[in-house]
């Protein structure tokens, strides 16, 4: 499935320029004409990246970036200004509003494509490693008040999955590769190993077989 980005500018013809030059590469796109409409959108869609313009009706695009950071969820959203603020100052305001990227318009569509492209997979690659980080935690854990034992005496109310776990292990289940279930998540295959390493660990089992026929055993697909 392709990423989201959320594209936010009062004028419906550069909305309209960005949207059909992230769509060539794959990407899918939503369209905000102000800030309050993006923040609404941003809330409902959870994009994995945001395009604004600075100057534009009932919200700017700094009060929007600001506003967004300020929620858990968006604290790591990347952030391109693409604006006709040029200024050294406008460009520092940008950085210290939150934004990752400082375009200025016009702009080269290749350019822009470029931005997004690094900012996502940079993006994909810090969840990797948090995520990483709270599965060792869990992991850590789960060893000092669980003990193991063989496979066949493990049930599904021993464990403590997540929600993401869940979703990865049922997939799994399905025959879909680490590739495939990224894209169905949104996430990085990177993300997705981890996810799955976690998954033998805490069912002690040998591989991706021995974890299918766990979730089937304890009906948890």
């Amino acid at each position: 499935m392709p990423l989201q980005i959320l594209v936010t500018d009062d004028d419906l013809v550069i909305r309209r320029l960005i949207q059909d030059c992230l769509e060539i590469h794959g990407y899918s796109v939503i369209l905000a004409g102000n800030g309050n409409e993006a923040l609404y959108l941003a809330q409902q869609y959870h994009p994995h990246l945001l395009i604004s313009d600075i100057k534009m009706p009932h919200k700017d695009g700094y009060h929007l970036v600001k506003e967004l950071r300020q929620n858990p969820h968006f604290r790591l959203l990347p952030v391109v200004f693409l604006t006709n603020k040029h200024s050294i100052e406008d460009k520092i305001n940008g950085y210290q509003a939150g934004c990752d990227a400082y375009l200025p318009k016009p702009f080269e569509p290749s350019e822009l494509t470029a931005i997004v492209k690094h900012l996502l997979e940079r993006s994909q690659i810090i969840q990797a490693e948090l995520l990483y980080t709270e599965i060792e935690h869990q992991y850590a854990s789960s060893s000092m008040n669980f003990k193991y034992n063989y496979p066949d005496t493990l049930t599904h109310n021993n464990l403590h999955f997540t929600n993401r776990e869940n979703e990865v292990l049922k997939l799994l289940s399905q025959g879909l590769s680490n590739v495939k279930i990224a894209e169905e998540l949104y996430l990085s295959p990177k993300t997705i190993e981890k996810y799955v390493g976690n998954l033998l660990r805490k069912t002690n089992s040998n591989n991706r077989t021995e974890l299918a026929s766990f979730a089937f055993k304890n009906k948890i697909v």
